[in-house]
């Protein structure tokens, strides 16, 4: 069960052209990708998105760490996470070197249930197979035609809700999409709205009282995620739920968001967080508020990890990584399914 080697590769999905939310302009979709090697033979996967975003840097701390684990047992992950904290601290356990260590601890319990030969929701226990699913995008930098393409499709394909991006100068705008797109996909299709932090209280708030009236579910990072009072005034202003939780990398926010009443929906980013124990940790405290988990991108992580909890509300999907994994998580009919394979279900 001793890890014996790591391998780092890099892996870029398709992207016709830049797409951009309200803060990022986004110039290509990539990953990197990592595996661990036993001495028994079993090799255990995870990746991490990235975009443009400091690949050598990632890759350097993904080095450095690995080093630090050659001949650790992959079932010892809480030590390992506790190990490289210990190796971390001095830069810090937030950023790339946290991102690092979640990779590892995926990897890790991905080799784990490989040699148990059980895929990672039964090992960990299970409560349900089926997560619903929605389709996620409508970038700010897409043309109408573009958006209502999109969401129509997601549409077609079977999926009960869709997010799109707001955070425009004019949240007017931004009004003005979201009311194409609810006729284009019709009333009973849930609309969700991200605005990526990119928006002020008093905009956030114009916005979510006059989207109200098309029916919006949530509304994703209105604005800065370090400002918990204005998310306590939308809150308890806006007459719309508040999501936010992908930029954290523990779970003080969380508690302090908690603290206000100030959030309904928490979003963790499980490579943020630090892996499997992390993300875990914070659904647990999320559900002692009775606040729903409905997590940030990683739905081939997170489809079999929302399984084994009681607050899982759904999983995000985008097609980036479709096309360069086998994944045993099938997306069909506004569902998402952990089906039998060992480990965590994906293979590059």
């Amino acid at each position: 069960m001793t890890i014996k080697q790591f391998e780092i590769f890099t892996a870029t999905a398709p992207l016709q052209k830049p797409i951009a939310d309200a803060t990022h302009t986004l110039t290509e979709i990539s990953f990197v990708v990592l595996r661990l090697h036993t001495q028994s033979g079993h090799m255990g996967e995870a990746y991490l998105l990235s975009f443009q975003y400091s690949p050598q840097a990632i890759i350097g701390a993904l080095k450095d760490q690995g080093a630090l684990l050659i001949g650790e047992e992959v079932c010892d992950t809480v030590k390992v996470f506790m190990k490289l904290n210990h190796a971390n601290e001095y830069f810090g356990h937030e950023g790339i070197n946290r991102w690092a260590q979640a990779a590892y601890n995926m990897a890790m319990w991905d080799a784990w249930c490989k040699i148990l030969k059980q895929p990672i929701w039964k090992v960990l226990g299970h409560s349900a197979q089926k997560i619903p699913a929605y389709g996620s995008g409508g970038w700010i930098s897409y043309t109408e035609a573009e958006l209502l393409d999109e969401v129509k499709g997601y549409a077609a394909r079977g999926f009960g809700a869709v997010k799109i991006k707001v955070g425009k100068p004019d949240w007017r705008e931004d009004l003005e999409r979201l009311q194409l797109v609810r006729e284009a996909v019709g009333p009973h299709i849930n609309i969700m709205m991200d605005a990526n932090q990119g928006m002020n209280v008093p905009n956030a708030l114009a916005l979510a009282r006059a989207a109200r009236n098309i029916g919006i579910q949530w509304f994703e990072e209105p604005i800065d995620h370090t400002d918990y009072e204005g998310y306590s005034i939308l809150r308890h202003q806006a007459g719309i739920s508040l999501a936010m939780g992908e930029r954290e990398y523990s779970t003080v926010p969380l508690r302090e968001l908690l603290k206000r009443n100030a959030l309904d929906i928490w979003q963790p980013d499980i490579l943020r967080l630090g892996g499997v124990e992390a993300w875990r940790n914070s659904a647990a405290l999320a559900a002692a508020y009775n606040v729903p988990v409905l997590p940030h991108y990683y739905k081939d992580y997170d489809v079999p990890l929302l399984s084994t909890i009681a607050n899982g509300a759904g999983v995000e999907s985008f097609d980036w990584i479709d096309p360069l994994i086998r994944s045993s998580h099938s997306v069909s009919q506004r569902i998402c399914i952990a089906t039998q394979p060992s480990g965590l279900g994906l293979h590059f």
